[in-house]
């Protein structure tokens, strides 16, 4: 992300962990905070709607905080210039806030209290909010996983506690439920992961971030400097659509569960699993070649994925 991008990510992170003195009430406070995190939802990039209109008005406010929660968490890990120190210790005030909501005691910032009502109003499990940050944290320490053991392990604790988090907000997070959607957040991570790997590993000059398997790259014959030169052969294309079938599989594997979320829910969801299968679409389509033909969602993308959402199979 271009550097002007980054400070204005930690912009935002500051404004919402500190909030105008001047406004009258805590609930006032608490109100323009989840107005705030709500904006930052619907205006940054992702391939999926968050808080979006279809999402009944009652739970928007609580998945913006869940989102931007989680947003300040990731950018603390990966955006700006900052040392590695500085990073875990912004991750750490993260969690020292966390700790006292779990102590019922009042956090000390306006935006931790905001999102202390809105786990208290929701009876949020506070375990997600901290798996987040044990992920991010690794993000800042770790840059390679050697197999893809690893590489689930990190999604379950990077992207399926945001799944989690939300059917408990819906009221249904069931044993079957959670699971299916543990696929569908691990998937849209591994998508991610594969339509961003030349960002990740250009990212952050020292880090060279890498989250293809170790062992599978060197059974495929790809090397890091193919990535480093951004070199599309027929190994690569082969290794990436190795890749892009596996999370299509899980992907598949959760999709039952936009079925059964009622209503407006299930069709959040069901345009979320729909704008996961339009960026595989788009991978396959430049078969694998993420350097030069990086997949993006457009205007039109998602009048297809809204439509394949009202037309689920």
């Amino acid at each position: 992300m271009h550097l002007i991008v980054a400070y204005a990510y930690l912009w935002h992170t500051l404004r919402l962990m500190n909030t105008n003195s001047h406004t009258p009430t805590p609930a006032h406070r608490h109100a323009a905070i989840a107005q705030a995190s709500l904006q930052h939802a619907q205006q940054h990039y992702e391939n999926f709607p968050v808080a979006s209109v279809l999402l009944p008005k009652r739970y928007r406010n609580a998945v913006a905080m869940i989102y931007s929660f989680a947003r300040q968490a990731d950018d603390f890990a990966d955006e700006g210039d900052l040392a590695p120190e500085q990073r875990l210790a912004n991750l750490q005030r993260f969690r020292d806030e966390l700790e006292l909501i779990q102590a019922y005691i009042q956090p000390n910032t306006d935006f931790f209290r905001a999102l202390q009502q809105t786990i208290q109003a929701h009876r949020l499990p506070l375990q997600p909010f901290l798996d987040l940050l044990n992920a991010f944290s690794q993000d800042v320490v770790k840059t390679r996983y050697a197999n893809f053991d690893e590489v689930i392990n990190y999604c379950q604790r990077s992207a399926n506690p945001v799944g989690n988090l939300l059917l408990h907000l819906y009221g249904h997070a069931t044993a079957e439920k959670l699971k299916l959607s543990d696929d569908i957040c691990s998937a849209l991570q591994l998508i991610n992961f594969y339509q961003d790997v030349a960002i990740d590993f250009d990212k952050n000059e020292g880090k060279r971030r890498i989250y293809l398997c170790q062992d599978e790259m060197q059974a495929a014959g790809i090397k890091e400097s193919d990535i480093a030169n951004k070199r599309v052969s027929a190994q690569w294309q082969a290794f990436m659509l190795m890749n892009i079938h596996r999370a299509e599989h899980l992907l598949k594997r959760g999709k039952p569960l936009g079925k059964q979320l009622p209503g407006r829910l299930g069709l959040e969801l069901r345009m979320i699993i729909a704008g996961g299968e339009r960026v595989i679409s788009k991978l396959k389509a430049c078969n694998g070649d993420i350097f030069y033909h990086r997949p993006q969602l457009t205007k039109w993308d998602w009048v297809i994925i809204l439509l394949k959402a009202l037309t689920y199979r």
